[in-house]
């Protein structure tokens, strides 16, 4: 079993940033195995979205909504997987899912950190 915490979350005016952590415990052994991590996040009365993803060989992918402001980073050695979000907008607002996405069986889920951008 894996566990996912993260943290960072809070209240920013816009144009301001954040950045977020995501720590992994549990087995190990699986968290390591997992090539594609990623973060998510879900606003009021929307689905939840992808936001951005991250490769253990570093290749990224980022949602057009945010691309250009924020930054998926992963330290493979500690486990942890960051989100910088710069430039942040009232519509970043939402809750934020760290994910650990494994080629077999079913993902893994943090319980969310709440961003909210407003002045």
């Amino acid at each position: 079993q894996v566990q996912l915490v993260e943290s960072g979350g809070g209240l920013v005016q816009p144009g301001g940033s954040l950045r977020l952590s995501c720590a992994a415990s549990g087995n190990m052994f699986s968290i390591r195995r997992i090539d594609d991590r990623r973060w998510y996040r879900q606003a009021p009365g929307k689905e939840r979205e992808l936001v951005a993803s991250i490769t253990r060989g570093g290749s990224t992918y980022y949602a057009d909504s945010v691309k250009g402001r924020f930054t998926i980073s992963r330290d493979n050695a500690k486990n942890t997987l960051d989100l910088q979000m710069n430039s942040l907008k009232p519509e970043d607002t939402a809750v934020y899912y760290c994910n650990a996405h494994p080629a077999w069986g079913n993902d893994y889920w943090g319980q969310g950190t709440t961003v909210t951008v407003s002045s």
